[in-house]
């Protein structure tokens, strides 16, 4: 019996993410108390009127196969939406309803390139971008920025990466793993330069949206030259605390949307119909309960950089958005515990989940392998004793 997978599946990387999730586990399986900062979701409970609107349509039979694309009443919200948050013109035709923002950000990247192409992927990135690419066979190319420029690309390191094989570029303001922000006028600068490109498209991911704590989002959407060119990716799963509800959605021209129809046709169809209706009161409902968990977020913001900046070794930004802390941790390189040497961010993620009980994740897989990524998106307590559990284990490492 052949048991040798695929070409393309032994191309394809592991999360990252889900296997500290799974170790984190593990541990937790055999009695130890693991302080979980691996994984991307608020501990927050989804919000009642929400959970309230699905209980209504289970009540009212919404259990029918949806539309491929998404029920039209989701659609027209998700319209509202980008209307009154972002100043944003879209028909319910420019919008694809999928299972998570995840699944949409994947097919927009298959609708749009292949074999042949190249997709500029800043670094850091999300672990999953660079994965997306090479499932749709095409080339990521990776565009570096460091801490020292907070994480961010500019114009003439993206000038310098186009060539006649771009394709599109993938952004992510705020930023999973660095909750860096891109602000108007470095979206602007962008932009020029692909407004020069008339071939590359834009896929922005814009599913930390709501957690800003420096203003209102920008989106590069917003720049008419090349509006007709970006793929808008967001969803509820951060801002209304509904990970496990998989509904994600892309905004983007007639074309894209038509091409994402056939390909989630034939593999997904449409998502859950429940899901659609929480979401659908999600958008139109009132919006206080994001508001108090952004400022939770924050709270919880300042607490763990005061912390990490306690800590020798870490060099530490101050992340404007998401729910990740992104420290340079390099300096612990080549320090022993035992017979083990740390010789990566990944290493030193393993000694920190396996001496600290704390769960994190290295940069390796972000294309940062000198940083660890902390998510805060846990409580007060919670972050307080896992900074202090780290700082103890890293000051006994051998130097």
């Amino acid at each position: 019996m052949n048991t040798t997978p695929s070409p393309l599946a032994q191309r394809l990387a592991a999360s990252a993410t889900f296997a500290m999730v799974q170790k984190a586990a593990e541990l937790r399986a055999a009695g130890i108390d693991v302080i979980s900062m691996s994984v991307g979701e608020p501990d927050f409970a989804t919000p009642d009127y929400i959970k309230e609107a699905a209980h209504k349509a289970i009540d009212e039979n919404y259990s029918k196969y949806s539309p491929v694309t998404g029920y039209m009443w989701l659609r027209e919200a998700v319209c509202k939406k980008l209307k009154n948050e972002n100043n944003l013109d879209y028909t319910p035709a420019e919008i694809i309803i999928s299972n998570g923002a995840k699944q949409a950000l994947s097919t927009v990247v298959m609708a749009i390139a292949g074999p042949g192409d190249e997709v500029i992927v800043p670094t850091p990135c999300w672990v999953s971008y660079t994965e997306m690419v090479k499932l749709a066979g095409a080339t990521p190319v990776s565009v570096h920025a460091g801490i020292e420029q907070d994480f961010k690309i500019t114009a003439a390191q993206l000038e310098a990466a186009i060539t006649p094989k771009s394709r599109a570029i993938m952004l992510c303001s705020p930023s999973n793993p660095t909750g860096a922000i891109y602000t108007k006028d470095e979206l602007a600068a962008l932009a020029a330069v692909l407004e020069k490109h008339e071939d590359i498209m834009i896929i922005s991911d814009e599913i930390y949206e709501h957690l800003n704590y420096i203003g209102g989002h920008e989106s590069i959407a917003q720049f008419p030259a090349i509006k007709d060119r970006c793929c808008i990716i967001n969803g509820v799963s951060k801002a209304y605390a509904m990970t496990g509800w998989r509904i994600g959605y892309a905004a983007a021209p007639k074309w894209v949307i038509s091409a994402c129809n056939k390909i989630q046709g034939q593999s997904t169809s449409g998502p859950c119909s429940l899901s659609q209706k929480a979401a659908e009161a999600a958008y139109l409902g009132p919006q206080d309960d994001v508001e108090r968990m952004r400022q939770a977020f924050m709270r919880r913001r300042d607490l763990i950089v005061k912390l990490a900046k306690e800590i020798d070794g870490f060099e530490v930004n101050i992340p404007t958005g998401a729910f990740y802390l992104f420290p340079r941790c390099s300096k612990y390189f080549g320090c022993k515990y035992g017979d083990k040497t740390i010789n990566t961010a990944d290493d030193l993620a393993m000694y920190l989940l396996e001496v600290a009980h704390v769960a994190s994740v290295g940069g390796d897989s972000f294309g940062a392998p000198d940083c660890i990524r902390f998510s805060y998106a846990t409580s007060e307590e919670n972050i307080t004793e896992a900074m202090r559990r780290v700082k103890e284990a890293l000051d006994a490492l051998e130097k």
